[in-house]
């Protein structure tokens, strides 16, 4: 694995908190109706996130998820403004303003959603590795879904055919606890969903996801085992969420104490512990790297709300051209 090293921990204190108080500030915008329909947070999770990168070849990797994908998109490179503005429905976002919140894409950036369909792209990131594998690029496909799209069937169709084809893919379940409001110990017989692996003879096993260490150790052999040709693993990211499943989610299904639990093992306050016991920097560093990642959020909530909405005639830009039918010219 690449040593973690100072500047790794710096860089995971104030990459994690950035997505934090960007998704923050996506919850205030929401409440004040500037963001538009479900909104998915990564609140807690972000170490699964972290460790990825460090472990990845942002070169030629690729990332696909569900739809609570705000920050992964960040993660692989894209501009966070233009996230932002995605976000709020506006013609310089991602998608230019038609994707929303659960479809931010770059396929310049490797990142290929943001999915709504509950397990839709589990096999998509399969098929995404297929190509790699095809085309001989070295890529490695990261597949990311929730402890609930465990239990679609399509999880079994992609892990068969990854694991035949020897397919250069990782599948990572983001285990928080909660598909919706229902617990992972109502929706089956078993709560280590990791074991779904052994049934095809697939590496596959735990990860304490709120440390990013963790995270990298697995994600990095992973990686290094379906880049050699050796095929998929499957991981099962231990973590959780602070916020509901959406806005709209009361929560009733857990108590305040639970959350606050979870809180105590946070992965941003234990890489900041890391931070201050070895002496990487000082308390007003730190206040330097907060106040860095304010005005960044601040300057992606200016650039979004001053960015105009699209066009009418953008509707009639992203439907299939015609030949024949000349009569709605493209302009993208």
């Amino acid at each position: 694995m690449k040593e973690v090293t100072k500047e790794v921990y710096l860089k995971w204190y104030e990459d994690m908190l950035f997505w934090r108080k960007f998704e923050d500030k996506l919850a205030a915008l929401y409440i004040q109706q500037k963001v538009r329909g479900f909104l998915h947070l990564y609140n807690g999770q972000e170490a699964v996130l972290a460790g990825a990168l460090h472990a990845m070849d942002l070169t030629k990797d690729k990332m696909i998820t569900a739809y609570r994908n705000h920050v992964q998109p960040i993660g692989m490179g894209v501009d966070p403004r233009r996230v932002m503005a995605e976000l709020l429905g506006k013609a310089t976002g991602t998608s230019k303003g038609m994707g929303g919140s659960m479809h931010i894409f770059s396929k310049e950036h490797r990142f290929y959603g943001g999915h709504g369909i509950v397990g839709g792209q589990i096999p998509l990131g399969a098929g995404l590795a297929f190509g790699d594998k095809y085309n001989g690029t070295g890529g490695v496909t990261m597949t990311y879904f929730g402890d609930g799209a465990a239990r679609q069937g399509s999880l079994h169709e992609a892990f068969n055919m990854a694991m035949l084809w020897k397919l250069p893919v990782v599948f990572i379940v983001e285990n928080n606890g909660y598909a919706m409001g229902t617990s992972v110990e109502r929706t089956a017989n078993h709560t280590d969903i990791w074991k779904l692996g052994l049934g095809y003879e697939m590496p596959c096993g735990p990860v304490d996801g709120m440390n990013p260490v963790k995270v990298a150790e697995a994600m990095t052999e992973a990686i290094e085992r379906a880049r050699r040709g050796d095929g998929p693993t499957f991981l099962e990211m231990k973590t959780y969420r602070y916020r509901g499943h959406s806005m709209s989610d009361a929560q009733l299904y857990r108590s305040k104490d639970e959350v606050e639990e979870y809180k105590k093992i946070d992965p941003i306050t234990q890489v900041l512990d890391v931070i201050l016991d070895q002496k990487y920097a000082n308390e007003a560093e730190i206040e330097v790297i907060d106040q860095r990642v304010k005005d960044l959020v601040d300057e992606c909530v200016q650039f979004a709300e001053e960015s105009p909405y699209p066009e009418i005639q953008q509707l009639y830009d992203v439907v299939y051209e015609q030949e024949n039918y000349p009569f709605t010219p493209h302009k993208l």
